[in-house]
């Protein structure tokens, strides 16, 4: 099950792509399919034809893992 992340790079713009599985922290890098910016652009220091990407650990500030479609649960209180 691929899994969406928004990989923050230091002194960049943040990159969303599509991993198989969560990163291991013993890895040395993150290969990120599909790179994108957030509003779907493409990234500007990639080739347009560009479908995978791999960033060393030291360059990532931190990664978010976003919510697959369906997990997102909106949570209401109505008052009567």
């Amino acid at each position: 099950m691929p899994y969406t992340i928004l990989v923050h790079v230091l002194n960049e713009d943040a990159v969303v792509g599509e991993v198989d599985e969560l990163p291991d922290p013993h890895s040395q890098f993150i290969v990120l399919n599909s790179p994108r910016l957030r509003d779907g652009r493409d990234v500007t220091y990639f080739l347009p034809e560009t479908t995978t990407a791999i960033y060393p650990w030291h360059r990532i500030h931190s990664i978010e893992i976003l919510p697959q479609e369906g997990e997102e649960s909106i949570v209401t209180f109505i008052r009567e």
